[in-house]
């Protein structure tokens, strides 16, 4: 899917009631954006964005990466959970990730807080999104990357994301987490996530 604008996110959040913060320097929106075109269908691409924006000295800085912002097909078909596979349900999570280590292996946001999850547990090839599914807690949904090789990008997502959301290319994944860290050094190991679907883009 092709980016938003900054503007247009920032707008949908506060459409929403969802906090958008501008207050300081490096204080992050980090907003995941569910490809809405593709309707149900898993289509095991990273055809989703991550978004972060910032103000740097007195300009908004803007970056959009290509991700998932949902499972891949090997865990839809095999989840982890006897409850079926978890799809992060959109809304915004005040509080609920921190920087640390994903699979104790290397630098990434993992959630510290409870967020929601869709449990789907029919291993077909669309996600349900029933209302009737839907589970809170720690789950692991983290924020992280896919290939481990520089300068390569990811292009199919695979065992990549069994619900987590996850950056295609190594590169972006560090950039993203070089403004992650300077936000933590100004505000501290706290990070609030907002997952929307593109349709509700203004």
């Amino acid at each position: 899917m092709n980016c938003p604008s900054r503007e247009q996110i920032e707008y949908t959040l506060k459409s929403k009631g969802y906090r958008w913060f501008d207050s300081g320097e490096y204080n992050v929106n980090i907003v995941g954006i569910r490809n809405s075109s593709t309707g149900d269908k898993v289509t095991n691409q990273f055809d989703d964005c991550m978004t972060i924006s910032y103000m740097e000295n007195g300009l908004w800085n803007y970056n959009c990466f290509n991700c998932t912002t949902d499972p891949g097909r090997y865990y839809m078909e095999d989840p982890l959970s006897s409850a079926g596979c978890a799809i992060l349900k959109p809304g915004q999570y005040r509080g609920a990730y921190q920087i640390g280590l994903h699979n104790n292996e290397y630098e990434a946001l993992v959630q510290v807080k409870p967020v929601l999850v869709y449990r789907d547990n029919n291993r077909d090839d669309e996600y349900n999104l029933n209302e009737s599914s839907v589970q809170s807690g720690l789950f692991g949904i983290n924020i992280h990357r896919a290939t481990s090789i520089p300068g390569n990008t990811s292009t199919q997502v695979d065992k990549w994301s069994a619900g987590c959301q996850v950056i295609a290319s190594y590169d972006a994944f560090q950039i993203f987490m070089a403004i992650c860290n300077a936000s933590r050094y100004v505000w501290g190991n706290s990070f609030t996530y907002t997952l929307i679907d593109s349709d509700d883009l203004l």
